[in-house]
This record gives C-alpha cells, structure tokens and sequence, in this order.
C-alpha cells in the first residue's frame, strides 16, 4: 500500500489535478477565462489535427481488420472469449456512452435543427431536420469508436497477448524505448486526459440531472444542487468501487442496460414508431454517403464556430476518454481475435447509438415538425432540458422522467467507478488490484474536478477541460499505431519462421 502511494506517476498526476482543483476552488471566474482562451487556441489552431488523426485511425482499423493480421487472437493462440458476446456488448455500451447518449440523444439534433451545421441550411424546416439526424449519427459513430478501439487493442494485446501490465507507456516501448522519465511522463498525461474526459462526462450527466429534477419536481437549475448531486454520487460510487469489478461494475452494468432497453422500448412504441424506422434507414443512408465529407469537413472560407463547439469537441472528449474506455474495452476483450475485436467495437456500439438517436431525437423532431411543439426552443434555451422537454408529449410523462435520473445516475456511478478502478491501476503500474485508498482518492479528485467545472462555467469550462489534454494526448494515439504496427509484423514473422 505504501509503496503504491509512492509511486511517481501517482504523485505527479493526482497533485497537477489537486492543483487545478484549489485554483479552481479560489478562483473561479479566473479559472474560466483561461479555459475558454485555451479552448480557442486549441480549436481554431488545431482542428484540423483532430480531423484528420480521427479519420486516419479508422482506415487503419478497417484494414488492419481486413489484412492477414486480422486473425491473431488476443491472448494465447487458443484463447477463448472470456465473456459471452451480449454480456461483452453490454460492458462496451455502458462504458463508452456513459450518460453522454442520454444527454446528447435528443440535445444533439435539436440544437443541430435549431442552429444548423450549413449557413446556407434555413432552421427548424424537414431538411435542416434531416441533417441534423445525419451529423447526430456521425457524431456518435465509427470515428468516435475507432479512438477507443485502437487504445483498446495495443493494451489488450500486451496484456494478454504479451503478458505485459496494461499501462500507456509501456504500449510506446518500442517506440519511446524504456527510460523512467518518459514512461513517467507518458503515463501521467494519459492520467490527467482520463480525469478530464470523466469530469467532463460527470459535469454534463449532473447538469442534466439538475434539469430533470426542474422538470418533476421544481428544483431550482442552481449551483448549489448541483454542487449536492455531485456529493450524492461521489459517496455512492464510492460504495460500489468498494466492492471490486465483478460485483459493482457488473451489477451496475446490468440495470444500465435494462434501464436503457426498458426507456428505448417505451419510446419506440409510444413514440411516431413508423416515422424512427424511416428517419433510423435514410439517417444511416445519409452517415455512409456523407461520411468522408464530413470526416474531414472545416471551413477556412466562411468561418463560424459550428464545427468547433460540435465535431473538433467530440472528438477532443473521445481521445480524453480513450485512457479509461480503452483499459476498460481491452479488460473484457481477452480471446477474441484482433478482426472480431475490430468490427465488434466499431460496428455493434455505434449501431445502437444511433438507433437511440432515432428514437428519443427522432420523437422530438416528428413532434416539432407535425405537432408545432417548441421542443428545439427550449433545448436552446437550456440543454439539459431536452430529454425531459420531449417526455412532456409522450403519455407517463413523470414515470419516464424519474426513469431517466435514475438511469443517468447509474451510468454515472458506474462510469466514476470504473473509472476510479483504472486509474487507481494506471497509477500502481498497471496493478490488477489498487489498494482501495487509491481508488477514493481518485473518486475524490474526480468528482471535485467536476464540481470545480460546474462553478467556473458549467458546460463551456467543462467542454475546454477534456479538449485541452486531449490535445497532446492525440500525439499518444498516432505512437501507438507506429508501435502496434512494429510489434505485429515481428509477430506475423516469427510466426511464419516457426512455420
């Protein structure tokens, strides 16, 4: 135990976020102002980075998937999955979404229909309705999943493949060689990106819980109930992260899942069931034949900051997250083959995402465009709002919405659990078990990263955190995929030579 508090990458990491914490804490307003300059350099500065790096790890994966590699197991060669394929689904939904799909669901295409991604697009019209459907699913798409497949992928592959602990740097080895200071270095910036990406999800799951305790109860959108909702879970996924993986985690894990099908199957049949269907096909018709375009779309011409608060912001959060998806993705994919691991990750999850979106943001723009509600006004006037807004036209309106805080908390619970778990285990080098201290001090950082967020600026501070150590953690990503390259072809000749 002491030797784990010891450790430098604990040290280094867990004091640069106490730091950012108590000037946060003292200076809130100062905090914020820097933020947003921060989030201007980076964006207007280096989206174009982020674009093309995203965009880049997708081919990479499709024909890394598709070449002669394709085959080699994670594990040994005669490696088995350790989980059933549903069971494995599951884990990777309740990870990778957290309460991100049920904040942006219905949020994203309103406010894309409210405020479209075109200046030459006229609002709230059966187009901007359509584009609006078809940026939602690109959003939360195969460029989105292919960050945390990648990350996932090299630590899984060390793992179990390799029998090497599951840290970042030691993925960077053939690369980066074996030098503490850099191993140092490279683990504590995928440390500090983890907790930014995590506050960020936790910052937007707290706001949108505050919006929906308006909506049911009246209670007031203030700081200081949120300030309360971040205290209530923080002792709660303090609780579950106490009892280990395979109790909390997968406990937690199961009731997301149901929650989720639970609400999905209700909207589904409640809502303009015909019309999700049609808007659920022509939506992906529309992801696949715009995909390259809007891959890679900027707009040095006719200026604007739509792409910079919606496609540079998501992809900034992904590689933020990826540390802790990663570890996570790569924790329950031990025994299947690097192809199915692939397509498993960028097919399946991406899929159901954006059949949530047809339906819950589906329901909400049927509703605005056949029904004259004002769903969209009211999502631009506070987005947390949105899902609620849309639960109004539906009937057991106040059944659907304690349903959802529920569901929001569980996902959040079980997102800071998790996540206290692997950076309890980034910061132990790579143990399988961190000492339970570890893991409440993370749980506590965490949580007052959020809080510190929320003070300072709500959602614009919390969007600048994640995309701010996202930035040099991009430079990570692109090493990895030079070393993995490196340690399979060794592996694809060794095993030819021993043929």
């Amino acid at each position: 135990m002491k030797r784990q508090l010891k450790n430098p990458v604990f040290i280094i990491s867990a004091s640069i976020v106490f730091i950012l914490v108590i000037l946060g804490a003292f200076n809130p307003s100062g905090f914020g102002s820097v933020a947003t300059t921060l989030f201007q350099f980076t964006t207007v500065n280096f989206g174009w980075f982020y674009l093309l790096s995203v965009f880049g790890f997708v081919i990479f994966l499709v024909a890394l998937a598709l070449s002669k590699y394709g085959k080699i197991k994670i594990g040994p060669p005669d490696s088995e999955p350790e989980y059933p394929f549903f069971t494995w689904i599951g884990m990777l939904f309740s990870a990778g979404f957290g309460a991100g799909l049920v904040f942006w669901g219905v949020a994203e295409p309103m406010s894309h229909f409210f405020t479209t991604p075109f200046s030459e697009l006229n609002a709230q019209t059966e187009e901007a309705a359509r584009v609006a459907m078809g940026y939602a699913f690109f959003h939360w798409g195969v460029n989105q999943w292919s960050v945390f497949a990648i990350v996932g992928l090299l630590i899984a592959y060390l793992q179990f493949r390799k029998n090497k602990n599951g840290l970042v740097s030691t993925a960077l080895e053939p690369v980066l060689g074996k030098k503490k200071t850099v191993k140092h270095t490279i683990d504590s910036l995928a440390v500090i990106a983890t907790v930014m990406g995590v506050a960020t999800s936790l910052g937007l799951g707290i706001l949108q819980m505050n919006g929906g305790l308006k909506a049911v109860f009246d209670v007031p959108n203030s700081i200081w109930v949120q300030l309360m909702i971040t205290g209530v879970l923080l002792g709660l996924y303090l609780i579950s992260s106490s009892t280990g993986l395979n109790k909390g985690i997968k406990w937690l894990s199961n009731i997301n899942l149901g929650l989720c099908l639970l609400l999905l199957t209700f909207v589904f049949i409640a809502g303009p069931t015909v019309f999700i269907l049609n808007s659920f096909t022509l939506g992906i018709g529309d992801y696949i034949s715009n995909f390259v375009g809007y891959s890679l779309r900027l707009t040095p011409y006719e200026g604007g900051s739509w792409l910079r608060e919606w496609t540079i912001f998501y992809w900034a959060w992904v590689i933020a997250w990826s540390p802790f998806v990663g570890a996570f993705v790569a924790r329950v994919s031990r025994g299947r083959s690097i192809r199915q691991f692939i397509f498993g990750v960028l097919v399946v999850p991406p899929a159901i995402a954006c059949f949530w979106i047809a339906t819950f943001g589906g329901t909400a723009l049927n509703s605005d465009l056949n029904q004259g509600t004002e769903i969209a006004k009211a999502v631009n006037n506070d987005v947390t709002v949105a899902l609620f807004e849309t639960y109004q036209h539906l009937p057991m309106t106040e059944i659907l919405s304690l349903l959802s805080i529920l569901l929001i908390a569980t996902f959040l619970i079980t997102s800071a659990d998790s996540a206290t778990y692997i950076l309890a285990s980034m910061t132990t080098n790579g143990s399988l078990t961190p000492a339970l201290p570890i893991k409440i001090i993370w749980g506590v950082l965490m949580a007052a990263i959020a809080g510190v967020l929320l003070v300072a600026g709500g959602l614009n501070a919390l969007q600048t955190a994640s995309l701010v150590s996202a930035l040099p953690f991009t430079v990570v990503i692109i090493l990895f995929v030079y070393a993995f390259t490196k340690m399979i072809r060794k592996e694809s000749v060794t095993q030819s030579s021993e043929h």
